[in-house]
């Protein structure tokens, strides 16, 4: 079969059995299955010990201990603290109630390392309170939506795991690679949706006394405490990312258990249901992608797409500029995990033939990749929105469309300065 023939059954296929709604590990495995079984030159008894290959890796156990983390902070009263805490403090400045909402969700985000899950969290407390506070509800939905993008980029980021496993880059490299892109990015939604607020007239809270604000930060405390205990127990050389994803979520669910108090037996039972739902979702993702990468390699995609790349004399920003809208666009139809293991087989060689450093792509990347999830029609953070709120999915898309071009702008910003990307992994033994 020839290689533009082969790639026609392979994406053929997985584009079939999206229409028809079949789960996306189903259908990146089913669709390499018909693509190997047509070729018939691939013994289809390798299959399971190809996609066992795909998840036994050490780092990957890090996924569920983060995802449980995240699960319990939002349901275990960690995320309502917080967000308490930040109000109290910058609540009264113009338009606080969209600070409060940026800041909480960069704070989640240094948690949970997941963008749904931060939308959720933050979400289910801002946004009932904002349109109680005079907010406009679609303005309300469009800022947790886009807010929520930072858990994928803030570490530590469930993507970023993907990222570093399938192109064998340092994790913690990785992590703190997102630390500057997540503060550019987050101050950025600051400014604008204070100016934005200002500008629609939108009111502040009464400014807390000294005596709630040192009550709601003693209680917020704990929360504050967890980002500084993952990336402090990861950078001081005592865990690492996998171990401190562990550690990360005992302290989480000891705090929930002995400190909040909150969450009954019934509602513990349906946050292990869920944490696992998850990462068997990731599990069975990445499994299923070994399979679709490795017909493509077998079919020698990656080192053709390179060496056309190359006899065009595409340079680095024209390459930036390609992926950025394939990122996008993939988006909005899969979710991150998936877009990261179909396209970096592919990818890799055409990168290092532009001279690209894997690092600053993997932000790069990760930006386009929020840009994704608030857009139409799979974007997830828009379904987490409409989801809460009730509200159709049309007005949750009018509502992140002001922020669009916020993600673009920092987007252009970080492809141009890669030093905001690479200065604090340059900083680490070896470099980058």
């Amino acid at each position: 079969m020839s290689v533009s023939l082969a790639m026609v059954v392979l994406f053929g296929f997985f584009a079939l059995f999206l229409l028809l709604r079949v789960p996306i590990g189903v259908a990146l495995a089913f669709s390499s299955l018909i693509a190997f079984a047509l070729d018939g030159n691939f013994n289809l008894l390798q299959v399971p010990s190809r996609m066992f290959e795909g998840i036994n890796s050490f780092s990957l156990l890090a996924i569920p201990g983060f995802v449980f983390t995240g699960v319990v902070m939002a349901r275990g009263g960690i995320a309502k603290y917080l967000v308490e805490a930040v109000r109290a403090w910058v609540g009264h400045v113009p338009g606080g109630l969209s600070v409060v909402v940026v800041v909480s969700s960069m704070i989640f985000a240094a948690i949970s390392g997941s963008s749904p899950a931060t939308a959720a969290a933050i979400g289910s407390v801002t946004i009932p309170a904002m349109i109680r506070n005079g907010y406009s509800k679609r303005y309300a939905m469009g800022l947790v939506a886009t807010s929520g993008t930072l858990g994928i980029l803030i570490p530590p980021s469930v993507t970023m795991i993907i990222y570093g496993i399938t192109t064998s880059q340092s994790i913690g490299k990785l992590f703190i690679a997102g630390i500057i892109p997540g503060l550019l990015l987050g101050g950025s939604l600051v400014v604008f949706s204070v100016w934005y607020a200002r500008r629609a007239g939108y009111g502040r809270l009464p400014r807390a006394g000294w005596k709630e604000r040192w009550r709601t930060l003693w209680w917020g405390l704990p929360g504050f405490f967890l980002p500084v205990l993952i990336m402090g127990t990861i950078y001081t050389g005592v865990a690492t990312p996998t171990e401190s994803s562990v550690i990360a979520l005992f302290y989480a669910i000891l705090i929930s258990l002995f400190v909040y108090r909150e969450a009954r037996l019934k509602e513990w039972v349906a946050m292990l249901r869920e944490a696992v739902g998850i990462t068997a979702m990731i599990y069975l993702i990445v499994s299923a992608a070994m399979l679709f990468s490795l017909y493509m390699t077998n079919k020698q995609v990656p080192a053709l797409l390179a060496e056309w790349i190359v006899d065009h004399g595409f340079g680095r920003y024209e390459v930036f500029a390609v992926t950025s809208i394939l990122f996008i666009i993939l988006g909005m139809f899969l979710e991150a995990v998936s877009i990261i293991l179909i396209t970096l087989p592919v990818l890799m060689p055409i990168l290092q033939a532009v001279d690209i450093n894997l690092i600053h792509f993997a932000v790069v990347m990760t930006i386009s990749m929020e840009l994704a999830m608030i857009t139409p029609p799979v974007g997830l953070n828009l379904f987490v929105i409409s989801g809460i709120t009730k509200a159709p999915l049309g007005e949750v898309v009018r509502g992140v469309v002001p922020f669009y071009a916020v993600l673009l702008f920092v987007l252009v910003i970080l492809v141009l300065f890669p030093e905001l990307s690479l200065w604090l992994p340059s900083m680490m033994k070896g470099g980058v």
